[in-house]
């Protein structure tokens, strides 16, 4: 599943990955999502059916970093979120719960930050 803010900017960037996730998805376009606190956030994953195996959040700073942070209490990611979660980032949350209500602060781990830059060509390279 893929929930989406209703921004223009957040429409375009999932126009641009969609080709990458496959065919088989839920897409939810939602204003609410438009400027949403980490709490807000938290609540709406609540909601989402477990017949859903993953979503994806496609939102705004400052709440999808803070929802990101107050979820993940560890992992290899952890520290990079921490620093810095820049426009464009990815971060993947492996939430370790069964139901999507039951997801809640400290239940998951960090697992990847992939950044704009990250994805730059490197000099030489």
């Amino acid at each position: 599943m893929v929930l989406c803010s209703s921004s223009l900017r957040t429409r375009e960037t999932l126009a641009a990955i969609l080709p990458a996730l496959g065919d088989a998805l839920e897409i939810r376009i939602e204003r609410t999502l438009y400027g949403a606190g980490a709490a807000q956030l938290l609540e709406r994953l609540r909601q989402v059916p477990n017949r859903a195996s993953s979503v994806m959040l496609v939102g705004h700073n400052p709440g999808i970093q803070d929802l990101a942070l107050g979820l993940a209490m560890s992992g290899p990611a952890l520290a990079a979120l921490r620093e810095k979660f820049p426009t464009g980032a990815l971060a993947t949350v492996e939430v370790n719960v069964g139901r999507w209500r039951d997801v809640d602060d400290g239940k998951a781990t960090a697992a990847v930050l992939v950044t704009p830059r990250s994805l730059e060509p490197r000099a030489g390279a």
